[in-house]
């Protein structure tokens, strides 16, 4: 009779070296798109010397800034982030005081004005 494994890492996050999820994915186009621009920068004649430099320093301030992300928010706090930046201060409504009341305008019913009493309202 065969025997076999169960893969328990199922459902988990990807993860290297700590880092986890979207960050990532954006340390590898970060250090994939740092290696590009060091490559133009030397086929464009740029001295050696200041190619890699270049690249030296955008790769380290790639990586001490995707690791300080990663540890500050956590797995799925930086999208959290950008979540609640997208919602609205406050809620601007334009509708009638009259659909908010417990009991709604009947049909055929007009709608009245805030100074005029409602029979359905007092």
């Amino acid at each position: 009779m065969k025997t076999w494994n169960i893969n328990k890492g199922i459902g988990c996050t990807v993860e290297f070296k700590g880092l986890k999820a979207q960050y990532l994915f954006g340390f590898a186009g970060g250090l994939l798109l740092v290696l590009i621009l060091v490559m133009v920068l030397y086929m464009a004649d740029v001295n050696m010397y200041i190619c890699l430099s270049i690249g030296f320093i955008s790769a380290s301030l790639i990586i001490w800034k995707t690791f300080t992300l990663n540890n500050k928010y956590g797995e799925h706090g930086l999208m959290k982030l950008g979540a609640k930046r997208k919602h609205p201060r406050y809620i601007i409504t334009r509708q009638p005081v009259q659909s908010y009341l417990k009991y709604p305008v009947a049909k055929g019913e007009k709608i009245q004005n805030f100074n005029t009493k409602s029979s359905r309202l007092s």
